[in-house]
């Protein structure tokens, strides 16, 4: 194959991803009775599940281009780096959820990417130290700046 026809068939697998992952989203909206309210554990639970489905998808993507015998020396590499980095962000992840528990936090998710971090912390409200200690976790582990970050409470 041409490596402008791979990079499509990559893209396309990409966005496919992406289109995955929303209806899985949506679906998810569409099956809570209306009638009743998501509890905040349900939140994170089901926010962790979706995540990890999705992260899966993306693993088989790149696993399936690296692989394919007519994938070139090129596409290999760069689906390698982006495997790799799947997996450094799915770590770093995981290391802030779990010091931004440590801090006495009942449940936090923690998204990352390539310009904002975002922290969905299990609090009715937070404080104003609390916030700075949740930033201060994430400034120390990725040296991200205070205004790319957000801090949001879910009770």
């Amino acid at each position: 194959m041409k490596k402008r026809t791979k990079i499509i068939i990559l893209s396309v697998m990409i966005v496919l991803l992406g289109v995955t992952g929303y209806l899985n989203i949506a679906l998810n909206r569409q099956a809570v009775d209306p009638g009743t309210t998501t509890t905040t554990s349900s939140y994170f639970a089901s926010y962790r599940s979706d995540r990890e489905a999705t992260r899966d998808q993306e693993m088989l993507y790149y696993d399936a281009i690296i692989a394919n015998t007519s994938t070139t020396a090129e596409a290999v590499k760069e689906a390698q780096a982006a495997r790799l980095n799947l997996v450094n962000l799915m770590e770093k992840e995981l290391v802030i959820e779990g010091l931004i528990k440590a801090k006495g936090f009942e449940d936090c998710v923690v998204t990352i990417s390539s310009d904002n971090v975002n922290a969905v912390v299990k609090s009715a409200n937070l404080t104003d130290p609390q916030v700075a200690q949740i930033v201060s976790v994430i400034q120390s582990q990725l040296g991200a700046s205070i205004e790319n970050i957000k801090v949001i409470p879910v009770d």
